[in-house]
């Protein structure tokens, strides 16, 4: 499999509410960071994202553009993608752009990279799309 390949599947099964196997994906050091939030690290990534599916925290994703570079035992993925997460009615949705390493089929860091005011105003939208609903 290409670290591509890993990648995608990555996201696809995040998305298809199958968390612990997107978790077998990841490298037991994995480091996740989000743009302004502290870095995870290990198991606690894994478990996270098992929690989400516990609590039926929907993740979508919408891939736009993937690139992949190879070089000293280790592959780069950038992904540009429009992330959704949602629960119960509500959900928002904002552009992403994500670096992934792989080394040896996992993902060892797993770098997203978003606009918190586009975060902010998207969830702003899904609280008012919420109101025009009730």
């Amino acid at each position: 499999m290409t670290a591509t390949e890993t990648v995608r599947d990555f996201l696809e099964l995040l998305a298809s509410e199958r968390a612990a196997e997107a978790a077998d994906l990841l490298s037991p050091d994995v480091e996740w960071r989000n743009s302004g939030w502290p870095t995870i690290r290990g198991g606690r990534v894994g478990a996270m994202l098992r929690d989400m599916d516990r609590r039926h925290i929907r993740f979508g994703v919408t891939f736009h553009h993937l690139a992949e570079q190879t070089s000293e035992g280790h592959s780069v993925v950038l992904t540009e993608r429009t992330d959704l997460i949602g629960y119960g009615r509500w959900s928002t949705s904002f552009w992403v752009c994500g670096t992934f390493r792989v080394e040896g089929g996992l993902i060892t860091l797993w770098d997203d990279h978003f606009s918190t005011g586009s975060v902010l105003l998207g969830a702003v939208k899904g609280l008012r799309g919420l109101a025009r609903r009730a």
